[in-house]
């Protein structure tokens, strides 16, 4: 398992969802960032998409998209991030699943974005 890097945040939460997306999804995420950006572009091929000749915008919203609604690669993504838990974090992932499960899934999405210039 990689190091998890420090992510500097505000301790403004005042949710557990809020402080498991700061202190464990935001560094998980961070780490797998190498990852993510090749299995993103790995997916491409296989929906035969014109990804490269699109639009920065098109390719924004194709990335929202294609993590909301293409099931496979949304599952895929979120076992990604949840393969890196510690029993600990998955007692708390379960306890608040849909909601976790809702914010891993924007997170992706944001994080796949600030990237599409390597996609």
């Amino acid at each position: 398992m990689r190091p998890r890097p420090d992510i500097a945040t505000e301790p403004t939460a005042v949710t557990v969802a809020e402080q498991f997306q700061n202190e464990t999804l935001r560094p998980i995420l961070k780490a797998l960032d190498e990852l993510l950006v090749a299995y993103y572009r790995h997916h491409l091929p296989k929906r035969k998409s014109s990804f490269a000749r699109l639009t920065h915008e098109d390719k924004l919203a194709y990335i929202e998209r294609s993590v909301r609604d293409d099931t496979r690669l949304r599952l895929m993504l979120i076992g990604m991030v949840v393969g890196q838990f510690t029993p600990e974090e998955f007692a708390t992932f379960v306890s608040e699943e849909a909601e976790l499960t809702r914010r891993i899934a924007n997170l992706l999405i944001q994080r796949l974005q600030s990237q599409v210039e390597r996609i």
